[in-house]
């Protein structure tokens, strides 16, 4: 159990920045970066203009998701964000299907930085600095060299400052005069609160990207896509048997990642994400429920505390 930090609590009712520079960052340039990427991904790539953005997963063959991104539109490339988990795998992955097609890809993380602003005030501090805040998820701007882009991580508000290395301490600096930092420990508690996954922790290749929950990632109407096969036959006859899904579990112990969930005696879900709520005076976790467990009163860890099911 902790108590509520700064950080924690001007997540919750200002802002907060912390650092996102770990993710992996690639350019793809070439006149077939759009049509490689739309065949490779769950979301309509090759619908984006200048200025936009979207969420999407890389999927394999079999459905499983293999990866989440951030991929952002310029006039001459294309910039892919995910998580430092698949930073490697993503590059290897699309670099496997470049075959005749005129795709060049680099890895942009070492040349480049990334900090998150994010809560209720998000975009009012970035607006005090000078900042042009896109209006739409996934939209950015450019403004003094730094790319800003409508995005979050917890599920409140939020916004992402991409920009090249050198300028790491002068955004670092802004953002500090404009809010506190937030921990690693603050920002998992609050998108738990939130139910928001991140990949490499809620999300794996274990699972296929209906039991995430995660639809804004799929484009229904979109062409023929790697793993399309697949979310197409789960949407047409609803095929999943377990979901992402928030809970609230009594008690202070905090579960693992892998443990159970029971039903009485019956395990119906195994946990991903858990931390301590300040504000909920409870722990908030993640898990993968089974579908018919998500309305029962009786849910519960390996160790007693009774479990409930949140944002049903």
């Amino acid at each position: 159990m902790t108590s509520m930090t700064d950080g924690y609590r001007a997540l919750r009712e200002s802002a907060a920045w912390f650092d996102l520079s770990m993710r992996g960052r690639i350019r793809a340039t070439g006149e077939d970066r759009k049509r490689l990427l739309h065949a490779m991904t769950t979301n309509h790539v090759e619908g984006l203009e200048p200025g936009q953005g979207l969420y999407a997963f890389f999927l394999n063959a079999q459905g499983r998701v293999l990866a989440d991104a951030v991929l952002l539109c310029a006039a001459d490339h294309l910039l892919i964000s995910t998580e430092p988990e698949t930073r490697q795998s993503v590059f290897e992955h699309i670099d496997h299907f470049i075959i005749a097609d005129d795709v060049t890809l680099e890895d942009a993380t070492e040349s480049s930085c990334e900090f998150a602003i994010e809560g209720p005030l998000a975009a009012e501090r970035l607006a005090s600095l000078g900042a042009t805040v896109p209006e739409v998820d996934y939209n950015w701007c450019e403004w003094k060299d730094v790319i800003v882009l409508r995005a979050s991580s917890t599920g409140l508000p939020g916004f992402r400052l991409i920009a090249p290395v050198d300028k790491k301490s002068e955004v670092q600096t802004l953002l500090a005069s404009v809010a506190p930092e937030a921990s690693v420990g603050d920002v998992l508690a609050v998108r738990l609160e939130h139910g928001r996954p991140r990949y490499g922790d809620d999300i794996t290749e274990r699972y296929i990207a209906h039991e995430t929950g995660q639809l804004h990632a799929l484009h229904f109407q979109k062409g023929c896509y790697l793993g399309q096969e697949i979310v197409e036959r789960v949407r047409s006859r609803g095929l999943v048997n377990r979901q992402l899904t928030p809970l609230s579990i009594s008690g202070i112990a905090i579960p693992a990642r892998g443990d159970k969930i029971l039903d009485g005696a019956k395990e119906v879900g195994e946990v991903t994400s858990a931390a301590w709520s300040p504000a909920g005076n409870a722990v908030r976790a993640l898990a993968y429920l089974r579908l018919e467990a998500r309305k029962s009163a009786g849910l519960h860890t390996a160790g007693g505390d009774a479990v409930q099911v949140l944002h049903d």
